[in-house]
């Protein structure tokens, strides 16, 4: 796990959630069939170029959603819908996910960074 693979990882989950599952675009992953979580990393790509995937999906989110109601939904896979309960989940369950894969990939973020300059939060 490094900081670019999060970087890479949130641009695809963002992609994921608001064009696959909320708006049911059929859409390819950001970085390519072969990364999927968008973990694997690539020599020639750097963070600028994560960075401005990652800032597109978002950006790409953001119109999917903002003349949306939090009650309109999208719709799973039945696979993942096995992992979630249910095939059709409201924009504010997927909000509410975001967040949570927001605050728990910032976590692991804070971990990798604790790993190189030793500092604590205190």
């Amino acid at each position: 796990m490094t900081l670019l693979g999060l970087v890479q990882h949130m641009a695809e989950v963002e992609r994921n959630w608001f064009q696959r599952v909320f708006a049911d675009q059929n859409v390819p992953p950001v970085f390519g069939e072969s990364n999927l979580d968008g973990f694997s990393l690539q020599p020639e790509r750097g963070l600028d170029e994560a960075v401005a995937a990652w800032e597109a999906e978002v950006s790409r989110g953001r119109e999917l959603i903002a003349d949306a109601s939090l009650d309109d939904s999208g719709r799973l896979s039945e696979q993942e819908a096995g992992h979630v309960g249910d095939q059709e989940v409201s924009l504010r369950w997927i909000m509410v996910h975001m967040i949570e894969e927001y605050a728990r990939h910032n976590g692991h973020a804070d971990l990798i960074r604790e790993q190189i300059d030793g500092s604590t939060g205190a």
